[in-house]
């Protein structure tokens, strides 16, 4: 029977046998090989998402450190804040997900899909951040609907506060996201415990001390349901706090400054010229510290980098001014100790200099008659020194400017600190294609022309006179110390070279510098103050060439008025206090810079001297161009 079925099988059924058995094993084969690859190739992956699904690894960012002044005033502190962050891998229903936080925090669904689409490389189940810093008021929202909410969580962690805001803006500095550079240039330096999203300094002490700065983060293992919510947590490592540092600054000072440049653009920046240790540093306008770190909106930051007054620079040493006639007692060194003249050399000081088929006009209408190199310091006369200038010829100013500290930075280590400028004939002809003309040097001699520098470098000249011949380095932080507050370092005051100058030099400048304040004649006799005893210069640095004398600087348009300047120390028989001040725009340098000069010595001083002889209310007559 057998084989009778044998005999009569249909060929063609034979054939799909084979077939369907040839298919049967190529796809347990297939199937095989997949589980093979899953298991064993891919087991390192699905093993840490199936642990992501109830065991979850987070971060726990650690507070940051505080910056004190030099009195133990808190100047940057830390509060507890929320964010709002999302696990994607946790979310059941992104319609309804996207639609409600809409509703309860303003988080439109575009910016949260821009925000997927940028994480879209961050390793799984690690939350991304979608809002910082809510509100009260947002928290509970979220809070309250949470239950529908799947994936959508709220971290706390210490959020970085600035209690003096604007008044500190540009010192201090504010945090930021790091950015994909930042990030990748830490990666590549193996450099801190960082991860997309973080804030770091971007400005000021915050960004300079970063790594002092900058705590080590925490970490938490946690048990999560399906819908992601934590149910346990299972093992915690807690964040380290990153170091203190405690500042040169006196916040009372620089709050003196802050206020008495209130409506004025400019900067303020003073120092203690016996070791170079900064006591305040404001530059106007400024930003809000606090709303940066806290997040701005694309629209936002755009108005704030448009602004064209210039919000994040740092006047004090970013913002590049021809020093007028604050450098003519660089000039007057330059003069003297080439032997080009002597101290009682007499030179006759007219209302203007005629040089090359051109009138050099002098700030005061009538000249000052024949004078020497005191009382043109003391009168800042104009023709005096355009005469004296051009017998010293514009490359050993040059090289006396540059010993005086100009053309070079002062290493205060903070960013994006400008050189200024000091010409030479040899620049122009490589920087111009032009020869030097001797009209210019005249220019030069008395702080205009294509010279320029800094307040913190004029302050840094100006301290040298106080101190005897010694350029500091700018100093900013004092110490550094554990939270514990265990010092790590501590910095000291760091000589970066001498005035190359004789002692009769140095004091006949400091004479002339005194005379300035307290001599009849002098340009800043308002600041004549018996306690205070100040000693200084003004200076007016022009913004355009005018051939006629400005009486009134309300009736020159803004953008046109001459900066104005004041340096200076005091005591001038012990100094304790050196300060520059540069009020842009502000015409005359005894009107608009001498003032704020005044409050910042009075602040500092108070307690340490008798502040209150009343000034005697003169020298508004005394108004210099240059």
């Amino acid at each position: 029977m057998t084989g009778y079925f044998r005999d009569k099988e249909p060929r063609e059924l034979k054939e799909r046998v084979v077939y369907a058995t040839a298919l049967v094993v190529l796809f347990s084969l297939v199937l095989l090989s997949r589980i093979w690859y899953l298991q064993v190739m891919e087991h390192s992956l699905f093993k840490e998402l199936s642990l992501n699904n109830r065991i979850r690894l987070l971060r726990v960012p650690a507070p940051r450190g505080l910056i004190y002044d030099r009195n133990g005033i808190r100047l940057a502190e830390n509060r507890p804040g929320f964010d709002l962050a999302i696990v994607p891998e946790d979310v059941q229903d992104w319609h309804m997900t996207k639609t409600m936080l809409a509703r309860l925090v303003g988080l439109e669904p575009g910016k949260i899909d821009a925000m997927l689409e940028k994480a879209s490389s961050r390793p799984p189940f690690q939350a991304l951040k979608l809002k910082k810093d809510l509100t009260w008021e947002e928290m509970a929202r979220i809070e309250s609907f949470k239950h529908k909410l799947p994936g959508v969580v709220l971290e706390v962690g210490p959020k970085r506060t600035y209690p003096f805001g604007e008044a500190a803006a540009h010192l201090l500095g504010y945090l930021g996201e790091i950015s994909d550079s930042e990030y990748r240039t830490l990666q590549k330096e193996g450099g801190g415990d960082y991860s997309p999203g973080d804030l770091i300094g971007k400005y000021g002490i915050d960004r300079a001390f970063e790594r002092f700065l900058r705590g080590t983060g925490g970490r938490r293992q946690i048990e999560v349901d399906a819908l992601g919510r934590e149910i346990r947590t299972i093992k915690e490592v807690s964040p380290y706090p990153g170091n203190n540092i405690h500042l040169t600054i006196d916040i009372k000072t620089q709050l003196a400054a802050w206020e008495a440049m209130k409506g004025k653009a400019g900067a303020v920046v003073a120092m203690d010229p016996g070791n170079g240790r900064i006591l305040a540093m404001v530059s106007t306008p400024a930003f809000d510290p606090n709303r940066l770190t806290s997040g701005v909106t694309k629209e936002e930051w755009e108005e704030i980098i448009k602004n064209p007054l210039k919000v994040l620079t740092n006047r004090a040493l970013q913002g590049q001014y021809p020093p007028a006639s604050l450098f003519k007692i660089i000039t007057a060194a330059a003069a003297l100790e080439e032997g080009v003249i002597a101290p009682d050399t007499m030179i006759y000081s007219g209302p203007e200099f005629r040089f090359g088929g051109r009138r050099y006009r002098d700030w005061r209408e009538q000249g000052h008659g024949l004078i020497n190199i005191h009382r043109a310091i003391v009168e800042s006369s104009d023709t005096f020194f355009y005469q004296v200038g051009l017998m010293v010829g514009i490359d050993r100013l040059a090289r006396y400017a540059r010993a005086f500290g100009l053309g070079s930075r002062t290493e205060i280590p903070l960013h994006n600190e400008k050189r200024g400028l000091v010409p030479t004939s040899s620049w122009k002809k490589k920087a111009l294609g032009e020869p030097w003309y001797e009209g210019e040097t005249l220019s030069v001699a008395v702080g205009q022309g294509f010279l320029l520098a800094t307040p913190l470098q004029m302050l840094v000249s100006y301290s040298a006179i106080a101190n005897g011949g010694t350029l500091y380095r700018p100093q900013i932080v004092e110490s550094i110390e554990t939270p514990g507050g265990r010092e790590i370092e501590r910095f000291r005051p760091e000589p970066g070279g001498r005035l190359m100058i004789s002692e009769r030099t140095m004091d006949i400048i400091k004479k002339a510098l005194i005379g300035v304040v307290n001599e009849k004649g002098g340009t800043a006799t308002v600041l004549k103050n018996e306690s205070l005893r100040i000693a200084g210069k003004t200076g007016t640095a022009q913004v355009i060439r005018s051939e006629e004398r400005i009486e009134d600087v309300e009736d020159v348009p803004y953008r046109f008025r001459d900066h104005a300047w004041f340096v200076g120390y005091a005591p001038y028989d012990d100094p304790r206090i050196a300060v520059a001040v540069v009020v842009e725009h502000g015409g005359f340098g005894s009107r608009a810079a001498a003032p704020v000069a005044l409050e910042v010595f009075k602040a500092y001083l108070e307690g340490k001297e008798d502040t209150t002889g009343p000034s005697d209310g003169k020298g508004l007559e005394n108004e210099p161009e240059t």
